[in-house]
């Protein structure tokens, strides 16, 4: 035991934080394996492994002479860091200790001990349905011990004690909820504290240091591992969270308000800031309800269904996941349980998820009423890294299927992201060199791979051969929303409106997408598209034909039988289904009016595989394919 310290100094406080933050991430995949509470999908270490992480730069930039402003910045950071039920309410213990330290240089014995007091408070208070049996409990625990033995004795005395009381906490969880006690583990978020809290006590009491691991192979027991609950319905969809800002938020009403719409609540942050966790089956609403009290940002929300599956699935060699510039079937999507990352959409001062917070009809709708042009933004990297980590967590590789860097930085983000994930898992970024359905359909024909046993080496071996017969074609039908999007010149629309043509876009093999032919006159469009295509694509390959559309399914279908009964060998022609209520219409391209007098035309995209998802898919509307992001 090292000599000991009257006081607890920022220098010592950000060594001793520093070790037990890496002791978190060294076990983050145990915590997966027994994540079940209050959902079963196995991410509780990926969250708390994104949360804590983000303090190392905070504690590495230098330490303050003050324990407040260290407490202060490391509140802050993790509040914008929060992941997850347990990141959320780690952030708001966090909180809760620089609270009750405003004003102190150092903890003595009796500070510390009000300051976790005030911290335990602070993360029971954040929740809408505190529960017994879970983090909650084991940070009591370990609060109590060093209140009762902080008054009389040092605070290397009185830490030991709190962190063996908090594991005995953690080991009462077992047969205090019903879903721990059918799996036979413990809480995963209250075993991630215990490892904080020993991590910090090993430093500060003994002197040991935990580096940062350089692995995180570490086997689990088989008892060990959570299976209980895997098939169950789950009751909501979506672990949705954001943060809100403004000068004075009423954090109760908040609550109130956020309360009605799900379960699982986590209300985090200060009057100025607070970061929002809740489960929920419609994410629109909360961001709906969040923007009532300040301004909204960082918004996300995981697919619990999806990770869910993931978790419990029957262990494939790697899995897939895109971003939502991909257009693929919901059958496809829930069949191979393939992960999406959403893109963002700005109209105007609102924004939404693609295809999670906006339903195809209400994207339209709003293009058409609302006078404020859409734009469109990349997911951030810590978008993708997010989803990187937890499936690296849970598979031994991960394949990405991005958009083609020629219209978008999605893929850089991505790549970006990639290198910073601290998993057993692998991800692979790959260049689709296409966008909308020619995208989806390689993502599917990757998690068809892996669904069939292949190993990530041939089945990217396999990418690279049907990326290079993967060809997107699109029908124009107006340029009225490219012009306003400063995509094409006015005088352009003028002079196509002029001569009756319709352009026609396709992709090329190095990932541009560029003008492909044009078709004269304004009867038949359908007709001429449908012969422009067959004319590019070789009749005697197989092919596979997915065929998207913006609310013409009509057009949508019978381009489908014009294709089919010319081309020789289709092994499926689908057409995507635009009613779902978490499937929008791609994102927001540049799209028609929808006047009576100009009818929506699907645009096509011939996707021919070398191996058995070849592929052809139409899109529809006047320009799926066009509206492509500024960035």
């Amino acid at each position: 035991m090292s000599a000991t310290l009257p006081e607890l100094g920022s220098g010592e406080f950000a060594s001793a934080l520093r070790s037990g933050i890496h002791r978190v991430v060294s076990g983050q995949d145990l915590l997966n394996r027994i994540n079940v509470f209050p959902v079963a999908d196995g991410d509780t270490g990926t969250n708390l492994s994104l949360t804590l992480t983000a303090v190392l730069p905070v504690l590495e930039r230098g330490v303050s002479r003050e324990i407040s402003a260290l407490l202060a910045a490391i509140a802050d950071a993790l509040l914008d860091s929060a992941r997850g039920n347990s990141g959320a309410i780690i952030a708001q213990f966090f909180q809760g200790l620089s609270d009750a330290a405003d004003g102190l240089a150092a903890f003595d014995a009796r500070s510390f001990a009000h300051a976790v007091a005030t911290g335990s408070e602070y993360a029971r208070d954040a929740m809408s349905n505190p529960r017994e049996g879970t983090i909650l409990s084991v940070i009591r625990a370990f609060s109590h011990t060093l209140e009762r033995s902080g008054t009389d004795s040092s605070l290397q005395r009185a830490l030991p004690a709190a962190v063996a009381a908090a594991q005995e906490a953690l080991e009462r969880t077992a047969t205090q909820l019903d879903e721990l006690r059918k799996a036979g583990v413990v809480d995963a978020g209250g075993s991630g504290f215990v490892e904080l809290a020993a991590g910090f006590n090993d430093h500060f009491v003994h002197g040991r240091v935990t580096e940062a691991p350089a692995t995180f192979d570490l086997p689990a027991p088989a008892h060990f591992i959570a299976t209980e609950g895997a098939d169950e319905a789950l009751p909501w969809r979506f672990c949705v969270e954001c943060i809100v800002q403004g000068r004075d938020i009423d954090r109760r009403k908040l609550r109130e308000s956020l309360g009605e719409l799900g379960d699982s609540l986590v209300l985090a942050g200060t009057r100025r800031k607070a970061r929002v966790h809740v489960h929920v089956n419609e994410p629109d609403r909360v961001f709906e309800v969040a923007a009532r009290f300040g301004e909204v940002s960082g918004e996300k929300a995981d697919d619990l269904v999806r990770q869910q599956h993931s978790t419990h699935g029957a262990g494939a060699k790697f899995a897939v996941i895109t971003d939502s510039a991909a257009d693929i079937a919901d059958e496809e999507l829930n069949r191979l349980d393939i992960h999406m990352v959403p893109v963002r959409i700005q109209f105007g001062e609102r924004g939404y998820l693609d295809k999670v917070s906006i339903t195809m009809r209400e994207f339209y709708r709003e293009l058409e009423e609302n006078p404020r042009h859409p734009t469109t933004s990349q997911p951030a990297p810590g978008d993708f890294r997010r989803q990187f980590q937890f499936l690296a967590s849970h598979f031994p590789q991960v394949v990405s299927v991005n958009l083609t860097p020629k219209v978008s930085g999605t893929l850089q983000a991505a790549r970006a992201a990639a290198e910073r994930v601290a998993a057993p898992g692998r991800v692979h970024v790959v260049d689709s060199r296409n966008a909308s359905v020619g995208q989806g359909l390689i993502a599917v024909f990757a998690a068809e791979s892996a669904a069939a046993g292949l190993d990530v080496v041939t089945t990217l071996a396999a990418i690279e051969r049907v990326r290079a017969q993967t060809f997107t074609f699109a029908l124009v039908g107006d340029l009225e929303y490219a012009v306003r999007g400063g995509r094409v010149p006015r005088s352009r629309k003028i002079l196509a409106d002029l001569l009756r043509v319709t352009p026609v876009l396709r992709s090329e093999p190095d990932g541009r997408i560029m003008a492909g032919g044009m078709l004269f006159g304004r009867s038949n469009r359908l007709a001429k598209f449908a012969r422009h295509v067959i004319r590019r694509v070789d009749r005697r390959a197989r092919l596979r034909i997915a065929i998207g559309h913006a609310l013409c399914e009509d057009a949508a279908r019978t381009l489908r039988q014009l294709l089919l009964r010319d081309f020789d060998d289709v092994e499926s022609a689908r057409i995507t289904d635009p009613r779902h209520r978490f499937r929008r219409a791609r994102r927001p391209r540049y799209a028609g009016r929808g006047r009576a007098a100009l009818p929506r035309f699907p645009g096509l995209i011939p996707n021919r595989l070398p191996i058995s998802p070849r592929a052809v898919r139409p899109q529809a509307r006047p320009d799926p394919v066009l509206r492509w992001p500024r960035h």
